[in-house]
């Protein structure tokens, strides 16, 4: 459901009694967690009891199961999903009633006003790079607000209601939302077309970064991975336009240079120099080189903010993650079992480098997910090519979401780009077949990581049960 965004946004403590419409996702769990941590009313629906909801029952929220017009009660604001269905009946209720509908990005503008906005953005590691600045921030002295898409391991949450003027948000470019937030500063990690579905074209997505450094104060800073060709000409054109610019990686000529760069399993380390000084070592205990460069932009966006390096490093050292980001689900007869949220053939490409250093000696097992039936059928045979880097595949039907159906595209488009000889890949289009397949599949030193953004993330405890009666 598209909801318009008004004109102006009013603060979360004038929006009287707000309601979520789809309150179980990421986005609108951390937003309603931040309203009812500063003492806000709020309620919500969701079709399913989501791994969000329980931390907001503890707040005193009051979470449905369902969607029902009388949900609404007396709320004077709702806050709704981009997944809503236009017949959705708290929806229709709030309209009939004359009530202050909202998307999920002026919801987040609205809890965000005055405050200044550290955004994230990216195609890819906008999660993670969240994460990572909030920590550090956080080892650094800083209590930022922060509202994050997935869960911080390190705090158990989602989102938080600091005590200072900061507030670091992930900044989602899918549906635009990333140009309603007017922050002073933005890291961008990478610019790569995706969500085409929305954009129409890979011009107009670009054209959609380029839009949003305009919406930064003018007295604030971009931070951009200058390793990536799609951030770097973004950082070149906000120079152009007379914008600070911070640049991070490991090519030559970057404001903050990444050196000696260590993969060893899942943990890596470099050294960190700035304008041709050497600041100290970063240790990160995540696997992989796109998390590396993620947590570098974090570290320059926390120095050029006046935090100190050494603190800053030991912050993004103590990070564990965020659930659904190279997650460990556990290990059973000597299989370790991942969980990543990659969706995009650049995502899994990543999670599988870094899958590859953590199996060791061992072999990678890769279940995939296509996500959504446009991108699957713009990228179908680019994702099945990443997948080669693995050494067995199981490929699963589309995950249609918000989407519907297409006989004409399915996993098996992916499966048959997979560059492995026939027996190691299978498309498995039931997914109540993936575990034991898997298992099948695996040997004992092994990485087996689940890899997809819909409901896949339910086949790794599967497995480990398999495993464990191996």
């Amino acid at each position: 459901m598209r909801i318009p965004v008004p004109e102006h946004i009013l603060p979360a403590d004038q929006l009287g009694r707000v309601h979520f419409v789809g309150i179980g996702g990421a986005g609108l769990s951390a937003i309603a967690r931040i309203m009812a941590a500063r003492g806000l009313p709020v309620s919500g629906s969701d079709d399913q009891d989501t791994p969000f909801l329980p931390a907001l029952r503890e707040l005193g929220v009051t979470c449905h199961l369902g969607y029902d017009a009388a949900h609404v009660g007396d709320a004077e604001t709702l806050v709704v999903t981009t997944a809503a269905r236009e017949d959705n009946p708290e929806v229709l209720e709030a309209r009939r009633r004359g009530l202050r509908v909202l998307p999920r990005s002026a919801g987040l503008a609205a809890v965000m006003a005055d405050q200044r906005v550290l955004a994230v953005a990216g195609t890819h590691g906008k999660t993670t790079t969240t994460g990572l600045l909030t920590c550090a921030l956080l080892a650094a002295g800083a209590d930022p607000s922060y509202a994050v898409g997935g869960v911080l391991t390190s705090t158990g949450r989602n989102a938080d209601a600091g005590t200072d003027d900061l507030f670091v948000a992930e900044a989602d470019e899918s549906d635009g939302a990333f140009l309603v937030y007017r922050p002073h500063a933005a890291v961008v990690t990478n610019v790569e077309a995706d969500h085409l579905d929305n954009w129409g074209t890979e011009e107009a997505y670009h054209q959609a970064f380029d839009d949003f450094v305009q919406t930064l104060d003018r007295d604030g800073f971009l931070v951009c991975v200058g390793d990536d060709a799609g951030a770097a000409r973004l950082a070149e054109a906000a120079r152009l336009d007379g914008r600070e610019v911070v640049t991070v990686g490991e090519s030559d000529g970057v404001d903050l240079r990444i050196l000696d760069l260590v993969l060893d399993g899942t943990t890596s380390r470099c050294r960190i120099q700035r304008d041709g000084e050497m600041l100290g070592e970063l240790r990160l205990g995540i696997p992989g080189r796109h998390y590396v460069l993620d947590a570098a932009a974090a570290l320059a966006m926390g120095l050029r903010l006046g935090f100190a390096f050494d603190d800053l490093a030991g912050g993004l050292a103590g990070f564990t993650g965020t659930g659904r980001r190279m997650e460990l689900k556990g290990e059973a007869a000597g299989v370790r079992v991942y969980d990543s949220y990659a969706h995009h053939p650049v995502e899994i490409a990543g999670d599988l480098q870094a899958a590859r250093a953590v199996a060791g000696e061992g072999r990678v097992v890769a279940a995939f997910q296509p996500h959504l039936v446009s991108r699957t059928r713009i990228f179908g045979e680019q994702m099945g090519i990443a997948l080669g880097a693995a050494d067995e595949v199981v490929v699963l039907d589309v995950y249609v979401a918000r989407e519907d159906p297409d006989p004409s595209v399915s996993g098996a488009t992916v499966a048959d780009a997979v560059p492995l000889a026939a027996d190691h890949v299978a498309f498995v289009p039931d997914q109540a077949d993936v575990p034991a397949e898997l298992v099948r599949r695996a040997r004992p030193g092994d990485v087996v990581i689940t890899l997809g953004a819909g409901d896949i993330t339910a086949v790794g405890p599967r497995v480990l049960d398999l495993l464990g009666e191996r």
